[in-house]
């Protein structure tokens, strides 16, 4: 029997790549596939809400299947799939957003005063990444850059080293990231401020929120317009706003339980105990 199909969409900055071992374990139970990078397709710019990156994934989702599948995204991916779930409902079975809170209320609002105002690329975190390293000497150099922050000290063994792998080119000076910080800042600076408009009227496919406990972006965008929209669908698991690197496994078991839960309410059968992932 053939796996439930599951299109996976990656963080801004960190390839699909870096996301190994969350595939390995989640790739038991579904066929996974995924964009190696979003934000780096010149024939789908990077422009104030992302509508071309919406565009990009659509046409990704309608090249590769010719059936609805399971979306699950982290972050800057969450956030897609949650619009290309609300445009194309025809393409998604279900939606899993990895730390990626709807952000409403006077913080859209604030937001979207900043971007018309065009202070988007001065404060943070538009404001940090675009004066990020990005060039080292050799890869071990670049290993050990970022292995001495905390941020990444948090990660799971092997995992950095799936970053390195997967997210260095050449350069004439030693190693490049592939994922340029100014498509990353641009990222940043362009975030949707209109996603609370999406929750009017109900949304056509089922939604579910996974967040980290000791997530700075979940704690800040706040719990009441993601909750408006997943419904008892959310959960908190242990870790910061990559968690799905900091724990891979209890990650993929979090991602596993809530496409269960996610697909038995669309098919209106009762929701089973979960097995953990091994």
């Amino acid at each position: 029997m053939s796996k439930p199909k599951l299109h996976f969409a990656h963080a801004n900055s960190y390839p699909a790549g870096v996301y190994r071992q969350f595939f390995a374990l989640l790739g038991e139970h579904f066929d996974i596939q995924s964009v190696d990078m979003h934000a780096h397709n010149p024939d789908y710019p990077v422009t104030d809400g992302w509508p071309h990156l919406v565009d990009e994934y659509i046409r990704e989702l309608t090249t590769r299947y010719n059936e609805p599948v399971i979306l699950v995204g982290h972050s800057l991916g969450g956030m897609l799939s949650l619009m290309v779930a609300h445009k194309r409902p025809d393409l998604v079975r279900c939606v899993v957003m990895l730390d990626a809170p709807v952000v409403g209320g006077w913080r859209a609002f604030a937001w979207r005063m900043i971007k018309l105002l065009g202070r988007a690329y001065v404060v943070p975190p538009a404001k940090f990444s675009i004066r990020r390293r990005n060039v080292w000497p050799s890869v071990d150099a670049a290993y050990q850059h970022f292995a001495a922050k905390d941020l990444f000290a948090a990660w799971a063994p092997g995992v950095l080293g799936d970053y390195m792998d997967s997210g260095l080119k050449p350069h004439p000076e030693g190693v490049q990231l592939r994922f340029t910080r100014e498509n990353e800042t641009a990222v940043y600076a362009t975030l949707p401020h209109h996603l609370p408009q999406l929750l009017r009227g109900g949304y056509p496919v089922p939604i579910g929120f996974i967040g980290g406990d000791n997530s700075w972006e979940t704690s800040q965008s706040g719990h009441q317009h993601t909750k408006a929209l997943v419904g008892s669908h959310f959960r908190i698991v242990p870790g910061g706003h990559l968690f799905p690197m900091e724990s891979p496994a209890v990650a993929a078991e979090a991602t596993k339980q809530m496409i269960d839960e996610l697909l038995a309410v669309q098919s209106g059968k009762k929701v089973l105990k979960n097995e953990a992932l091994a």
